[in-house]
């Protein structure tokens, strides 16, 4: 899609005008008629060298790619073996507005609806990751059930649609969350030494004894900068074998806007198929869900709580007297947050904890606001 220029300077209108158009996803790939090159420091010279390897940080993620010496990022070209250079290039914004990074000067820019058509929203979906006619806003975060874990209930079929139950060697061992019909967001630190053979991953389901279909694995993508001292980072992506087919038991769940922020005290849903009690042996045969609140960071990180363990790549969720939590078994799964259009946002993965619903010890959840730039430059590296 060279050739194709937005000006990212002109009025931007907000999601709802695009709906209007026959358009599934609305991503722009060019980005400006200007060049901007990105420098990277290399011991390679001359017209002749003509790759040459860097490490590059976008907005705290580290990729390792090799690249061109004309390498430009966000204009359009792949330059670099695994497309490091078109990563991290669109991002929507509070309201729903579409921002593009312009080749320009580097900055996030609104674009309008102008000359877009369907056959550039098909091809900017499979860039991202997202299959033709797959409408990744309008089709996530639709609860079917709202028929009313530690401290948690029963939940119903269709109630949390994108979890799914992720089963090792015959036995569920993390939970996840549907985010297209071929890729699942998990924890990096449910799959350490673990390979993608073995692994079923079960959709639709409330009941261990009940499983539908598995799907299988094809790429496990851990973070590049999992860290298992303090699980910062804590996140994977898993892209399956083949697609779901949606129902109204199995639904994608609504990623956040980068700047969509859960206000302290917010109440947000976990739901997993971990024990219902710290200790317990065995994890529970049915789907439980509780409510919790989201936990001021300040207060997370301070010496009563987890003492400056709290990176700004996590946020906490529960209740500080005790008694709602997730636990064992429910890592990798979701922290979900209801937003103003009755969708569901994916707030948080599940990731770690002291014990499970013990007084001053909320969960810790992987803030997936802080890791969608990566996210979404895998899912794009790993386009179906």
């Amino acid at each position: 899609m060279t050739g194709h220029t937005i000006n990212a300077y002109l009025v931007s209108k907000s999601l709802s005008s695009f709906f209007s158009l026959p358009l599934s996803c609305m991503w722009i790939v060019r980005y400006g008629s200007k060049s901007y090159s990105v420098h990277h420091e290399s011991d390679c010279k001359g017209n002749d060298c003509k790759e040459q390897e860097h490490n590059e940080m976008h907005d705290g993620m580290k990729e390792t790619d090799t690249c061109s010496n004309s390498s430009i990022q966000c204009d359009g070209i792949q330059n670099c073996q695994q497309a490091v250079d078109e990563t991290n290039c669109v991002r929507f914004s509070e309201g729903g507005v579409l921002q593009v990074r312009t080749s320009q000067d580097g900055r996030f820019l609104p674009v309008c609806n102008q000359g877009l058509d369907q056959s550039y929203a098909d091809q900017i979906c499979e860039q991202l990751g997202f299959r033709r006619g797959f409408s990744f806003l309008s089709d996530c975060g639709k609860q079917q059930s709202a028929s009313r874990i530690i401290g948690g209930s029963t939940s119903q079929l269709g109630q949390w649609p994108w979890q799914v139950s992720l089963h090792y060697s015959g036995s569920h061992v993390c939970g996840g969350s549907l985010v297209s019909p071929d890729f699942v967001v998990s924890a990096a630190h449910c799959f350490k030494g673990l390979n993608s053979l073995n692994w079923r991953v079960y959709a639709g389901t409330i009941s261990q004894n009940a499983l539908q279909i598995p799907y299988f694995l094809k790429k496990i993508i851990v973070n590049e900068n999992y860290n298992t001292n303090n699980n910062d980072y804590d996140v994977a992506l898993l892209k399956l074998s083949s697609p779901v087919t949606f129902s109204s038991s199995v639904q994608p769940v609504c990623f956040p806007t980068f700047d969509q922020t859960f206000s302290d005290g917010s109440d947000c849903w976990t739901s997993g198929f971990g024990t219902t009690q710290e200790g317990a042996d065995l994890a529970s045969t049915s789907l439980m869900e509780v409510k919790v609140n989201i936990i001021n960071t300040l207060l997370c990180n301070s010496s009563q709580v987890y003492r400056g363990a709290i990176t700004k790549n996590m946020i906490c969720a529960g209740d500080m007297n005790g008694g709602r939590d997730s636990c064992q078994g429910d890592s990798g799964g979701p922290l979900v947050c209801k937003g103003g259009n009755n969708r569901w946002y994916l707030a948080g993965i599940t990731s770690w904890g002291a014990g499970c619903g013990q007084r001053q010890r909320p969960g810790v959840y992987s803030r997936v606001t802080s890791l969608l730039p990566w996210i979404y430059s895998k899912m794009q590296q790993e386009k179906p």
